[in-house]
């Protein structure tokens, strides 16, 4: 199944259809996230919010969330956001670096939001990639539970370039 992101992304900011649909094919499109049901919870026009239930599979041995599961809901999110702003078609997105601090215990859903103005992105990313051919991106996603603690703020750092330049070794 091939969908358009960003146009499936712009969809679902309006209707609750398109964005179940659209977690349906990241479901099957991202197999790592369907067992811990991160998905997208809401789309904006320049942010995106995931969530991550609390809820048995997730839970660590403390009985709050899993540190990993609340990284990997905030790198979802931000690179979602990156792909809706970028053809995925013509740039490989790939996360350089994750850094994670965690400042409150999860016992409730959690979600992750990433903001990225259009000026951010035209200074930041647009403007290395056609100075440089290759962006790095760091993106800062502050996690909170339902009554609004932070429960940890991650920093995801990206690399993006035109797949047109990517070389790997076989």
């Amino acid at each position: 199944m091939k969908i358009d992101l960003a146009k499936a992304l712009h969809k679902a900011q309006s209707s609750k259809w398109a964005l179940k649909k659209l977690n349906f094919a990241l479901s099957l499109g991202i197999p790592f996230n369907r067992p811990h049901a991160i998905r997208i919870h809401k789309v904006e026009a320049d942010a995106v919010v995931t969530t991550i239930p609390f809820k048995w599979r997730n839970s660590n041995h403390i009985k709050g969330i899993h540190a990993c599961g609340l990284a990997t809901a905030a790198e979802f999110c931000s690179g979602l956001m990156l792909l809706r702003k970028l053809n995925p078609t013509s740039y490989r997105l790939i996360m350089q670096k994750l850094e994670v601090e965690y400042h409150y215990q999860a016992k409730s859903d959690a979600f992750a939001r990433f903001e990225l103005l259009e000026s951010t992105f035209q200074a930041y990313v647009l403007a290395s990639l056609a100075a440089n051919g290759v962006a790095l991106f760091t993106a800062t996603i502050p996690v909170r539970d339902e009554k609004e603690n932070l429960l940890c703020t991650v920093r995801t750092s990206w690399q993006i370039k035109s797949w047109a330049s990517v070389k790997t070794k076989l």
